[in-house]
This record gives C-alpha cells, structure tokens and sequence, in this order.
C-alpha cells in the first residue's frame, strides 16, 4: 500500500496510527504543502486533497473517513492498544 500525505496534517497522522494499530507495511509518499504543487499525484489518484490510500490493487481511497472505512476490514496486531496509549501519552493531541 501507498499513502499518500503529510506530517503535518492531522489526517494523515489518523491513518497512520491505524496503520500502525493493524501492522499493515505501507509506502509513505510525502506530497507538496501547496495543492497546486501536487500535479503528480493527482494524475496518479485523481485528486489533490491528502491523505489518500492506495491499496495493493492499486485503488485510490481519498480521505481519512473512507480509507479508516476500508481498514475496518483488518484484523488489529495484537498490541493495537498499546500503540494507541503511547501514542496519547506522547502527544496529548492525538486523544481527540
């Protein structure tokens, strides 16, 4: 799987940690801060808003609400929840 984001961007770091939680191996692609900078991947996945999956079928999922959808249909690691806590306990922002 591709995932294309940002550090910086709130959803891209809810994708990420659910990655995580479910030890899925995922390619990180940083993309351009600017939108309009953003040419490449938008010719690849058809749009220039982040985060967007790609799975290993090469479809594009755009948008924190339908990848995390597509992840529901994952089995969690077995310390899921132990990610989850440090990850809150680091950064006290991640708990909403």
């Amino acid at each position: 799987m591709e995932l294309y984001q940002a550090e910086w961007c709130p959803h891209s770091h809810k994708v990420r940690q659910r990655l995580t939680e479910l030890g899925l191996e995922y390619t990180v692609r940083q993309v351009a801060a600017d939108p309009d900078e953003r040419t490449e991947m938008k010719r690849r996945v058809g749009t220039d808003e982040i985060p967007v999956l790609v799975t290993d079928t090469g479809e594009p999922i755009p948008g924190e609400r339908f990848i995390l959808e597509y992840l529901d249909g994952f089995e969690e690691r077995t310390d899921a929840a132990e990610h989850r806590d440090k990850s809150r306990a680091e950064v006290p922002e991640f708990a909403a």
